[in-house]
């Protein structure tokens, strides 16, 4: 979702977020009966497979019983593969009336902002201040997720559906070019960035100095680098992409492409300091 301004979002496609004005370019996708269209066949075919993908590794990470946050880590694909069912009806373009694409949106962003949350939580998870897999600690991850989950979901369905009107001055027209929306530009683009680093920036420094390990590093800073060429596809190379193919796709695709495997090999990095042979931090509590 473009934005030329803090606050501005580019005007919204029936598609949710990956037309935008793209230099004149509409995602037109697949027409359909009725004069309906299927806007990003590739990215429900991909975020289908993200959803297969994720449904495996929660299944792998429970076989890992004595591996740190295993509970946690779990949490994390969880709402990675709510995101991607979520995708399909967004990102994807599936046929949907205007207001249940909303509400779709809705839960679309909320995800968004309590997964990233959670997966920073995972990096905290490592320092054992508290015990992994207790009550206790599931219970912090649920809650202050679920707090993020509904106070974005209201937000933006709030600003979707004027349920209040509290949110509609900070809309501009759209003759503008913009939709503009502080709440949701600081919840939906800044705080998941905020929460990206901070993972990364915990794990560095629990891989450096408390593991004494290096070679971890390798499959973080792949994490790092597959989810930024995603990001480059949907903010930078879409439109070109969009007016290469005459509106059939956009950088959506390889966008939703470059996060899965960057949460695969978030997975595949979790996994590889929780083998027994890695000395354990001492616990703080």
């Amino acid at each position: 979702m473009g934005s030329t301004q803090f606050g501005n979002f580019d005007v919204l496609s029936p598609y949710h977020n990956q037309t935008g004005p793209w230099g004149g370019c509409e995602l037109t996708g697949i027409p359909l009966s009725g004069d309906r269209r299927l806007g990003n066949l590739g990215s429900i075919i991909l975020a289908g497979i993200a959803i297969v993908v994720a449904g495996f590794l929660i299944a792998r990470s429970d076989r890992k019983r004595a591996a740190v946050g295993r509970r946690e880590m779990q949490l994390f694909l969880l709402g990675y593969l709510i995101i991607e069912i979520c995708e399909i009806f967004t990102v994807g373009g599936f046929p949907l009336s205007g207001k249940v694409r909303v509400a779709f949106t809705g839960i679309h962003i909320g995800f968004i902002v309590a997964t990233t949350w959670i997966l920073m939580l995972n990096a905290v998870v490592g320092y054992q201040i508290i015990d992994d897999g207790t009550p206790l600690s599931i219970a912090l991850f649920l809650g202050s997720a679920a707090a993020l989950l509904i106070g974005t979901g209201y937000i933006t369905l709030d600003t979707g559906y004027s349920w209040t009107g509290h949110f509609d001055s900070s809309l501009v027209g759209p003759d503008s070019g913009h939709n503009r929306s502080i709440s949701l530009y600081v919840l939906y683009q800044l705080a998941p960035l905020v929460f990206l680093v901070a993972y990364f920036a915990f794990e560095t420094y629990l891989v450096l100095y408390v593991l004494g390990e290096t070679r971890p590093l390798l499959y973080l800073a792949g994490a790092a680098l597959l989810f930024a060429i995603g990001q480059v596809f949907n903010y930078v190379v879409s439109p070109h992409i969009c007016n290469g193919t005459a509106g059939k796709i956009d950088g959506a695709l390889f966008e939703t492409l470059f996060t899965l495997l960057s949460v695969v090999t978030i997975w595949i990095f979790w996994s590889s300091i929780t083998e027994d042979d890695w000395p354990m931090p001492p616990s703080y509590t």
